[in-house]
């Protein structure tokens, strides 16, 4: 089979169990990273987190193909493609949310990015001849999104008064990541491997003359050990390894459905902070959990069929 063939697109995307499984263990991943990000931030600058954060990425994943391939090479003839992508889906979605949550809390902050699965469902409908609206995808999204404001809204009541500018940020992130997430589309040739490589590469090119010129080399390295660890963790685990399964389940399962795992990701943060944090689990945030799994389900036409 030839590879124009092997990444070719059908016409009604389902998703398989092995879909399923990347899209669960990616919420996980980056439902996780909070963590990571919750101790980094404390001694490294938010901006300055970031070009870490891709640069190590970038390093490990450029390690990793060097030991197991395949060639880098194979991202050349799209090098200009790859700084769009990673303008999309890394510098303009990180220094909006940046900006927004200096106003907003994580509670309206994880609800304005899980629209990402509405934004790219409206934007694969007009920009793309594979990924249509469906019955399963407007009602299963509805559902997501539905459970999530359930399961996190005690934190939005309280940033009820939040600057107009700060939410509008947060919409604009997640504008972002879904035009990233149509136009990685045009990856899908290459192996995930590269693509995330490739983007992560770009975006440590732009980030290092954009903290250099915002914080200057002063104190650059001058975090502690912990943090350190946590920063390997953020870029390693939830960057590296991450990127390639989410390029993965672009390719696989197409755009709206790797979207999806943005209504995972606030129910994996609340479930690992009662298990490992001690935090408590409410009744409210079980509820919308539930609501999540059934916008799921309706998704993958276990509820109302396919359509």
């Amino acid at each position: 089979m030839s590879e124009a063939a092997a990444v070719s697109l059908p016409s009604r995307r389902a998703m398989s169990g092995r879909d399923w499984g990347m899209l669960v263990l990616l919420g996980a991943i980056w439902g996780g990273s909070f963590f990571f990000a919750r101790i980094a931030v404390t001694e490294i600058p938010p901006l300055t987190l970031v070009v870490f954060r891709v640069g190590i990425a970038a390093l490990a994943l450029h390690l990793y193909l060097a030991v197991a391939g395949p060639s880098f090479r194979l991202a050349f003839p799209m090098a200009a493609s790859f700084f769009l992508l990673a303008i999309l889906n890394n510098i303009i979605p990180f220094t909006l949310m940046f900006a927004g949550q200096t106003e907003l809390g994580a509670g309206a902050a994880s609800i304005l990015n899980a629209t990402t699965p509405f934004w790219t469902m409206i934007l694969a409908n007009m920009l793309t001849a594979d990924e249509k609206l469906s019955w399963n995808k407007v009602i299963g999204i509805g559902f997501g999104m539905a459970g999530t404001a359930v399961m996190i809204g005690p934190g939005v009541i309280t940033d009820a008064g939040a600057p107009v500018w700060a939410k509008l940020a947060l919409v604009g992130m997640a504008l972002s990541y879904a035009l990233a997430v149509i136009y990685a589309r045009r990856f899908r040739a290459l192996p995930p491997q590269v693509v995330a490589t490739g983007q992560l590469t770009a975006s440590t090119i732009i980030m290092i003359p954009v903290v250099l010129l915002w914080h200057g080399p002063e104190g650059l390295f001058a975090a502690s050990p912990p943090v350190w660890a946590a920063v390997l963790g953020l870029a390693v685990l939830a960057t590296s390894f991450a990127y390639i399964l989410y390029f993965s389940l672009i390719r696989s399962a197409g755009a709206t459905n790797a979207s999806l795992v943005t209504l995972l990701v606030p129910v994996n943060a609340i479930l690992l902070g009662a298990l490992f944090l001690g935090e408590r689990l409410e009744i409210f945030e079980m509820a919308g959990m539930g609501l999540i799994a059934l916008g799921l389900l309706t998704i993958d036409g276990r509820v109302f069929g396919r359509g």
